[in-house]
């Protein structure tokens, strides 16, 4: 069996000097592909590196994280503008709207949110939405571009069956399943029956949000299949039909990855 992460950062820091370990005991576990999520102009070159000593195993994204918006967003906006015509990557991602811990730069959240889903939608790539308690907020910027044709992915879903099937109305839009879905007396453990298989990537946003019984330790990619198996319980169905579709959903939304 093969699986695909297609929300991860093994360049962060955490996995400093241990990288080449990581990717390797990611292969190991059958994941055989890996998404590497942008943060921003800090952290991007790192990222770039590892993944150009990866080719077909790594892949980027271009974006920058909501959580680091500010003032001055639009430096880093402008400059994922900028790198968008030379570098390579298979989204634009992670951007989206996050107000857990402040709400101070809401408007700018939403105005350097918008930005990017309009670039993403001249360089017809898809999105990777980083949403955390701005539900209402994410369609409204959403509405606002309707025209354009975006497609993409929420990741880290968490959220209900209901969110979902109002994301599905939008066009080609999928949910990252991740190690949440594993915790105990987690809401999606409840929703997944009612999101199809169909809607559905895996992801483990490492290493953050590692699966149980590995809560709390540091995530890596090898730990898909955990959330894997997980899922096929919860599905009702086998983890060779999870690989299957879940692969298939997630090399047709990053279809550069094809490339």
């Amino acid at each position: 069996m093969q699986f695909i992460d297609s929300h991860t950062h093994i360049s962060d820091p955490a996995f400093k000097g241990e990288e080449e370990a990581v990717i390797e005991r990611a292969l190991q576990a059958g994941v055989y592909k890996m998404l590497l999520a942008d943060i921003s102009s800090k952290e991007r070159a790192p990222m770039y590196e590892l993944a150009a000593k990866h080719p077909g195993v790594l892949y980027p994204m271009l974006g920058f994280y909501p959580g680091n918006v500010d003032a001055r967003w639009r430096d880093e906006v402008d400059l994922v503008y900028s790198l968008s015509s030379t570098a390579k990557y298979v989204a634009i991602g992670e951007i989206g709207l996050d107000y857990h811990w402040s709400k101070e730069f809401r408007k700018e959240q939403m105005e350097a949110l918008e930005a990017q889903l309009q670039l993403a939608a001249k360089l017809d790539v898809p999105v990777n939405i980083h949403l955390r308690d701005a539900t209402e907020d994410f369609f409204l910027v959403l509405d606002a571009c309707r025209g354009l044709g975006l497609r993409g992915n929420l990741h880290a879903f968490s959220g209900s069956a209901q969110t979902a099937k109002r994301i599905a109305k939008y066009g080609d839009w999928y949910v990252g399943i991740g190690g949440v879905l594993t915790f105990k007396n987690a809401s999606i453990a409840r929703e997944i029956a009612d999101i199809p298989l169909e809607m559905l990537l895996l992801e483990t946003d490492a290493p953050y949000l590692a699966p149980t019984p590995l809560r709390g330790s540091r995530n890596e990619s090898a730990n898909i299949p955990i959330i894997a198996q997980k899922l096929a319980e919860l599905k009702n169905t086998n983890v060779e039909e999870i690989s299957r579709i879940t692969c298939k959903n997630t090399l047709g939304l990053f279809s550069r990855i094809n490339e």
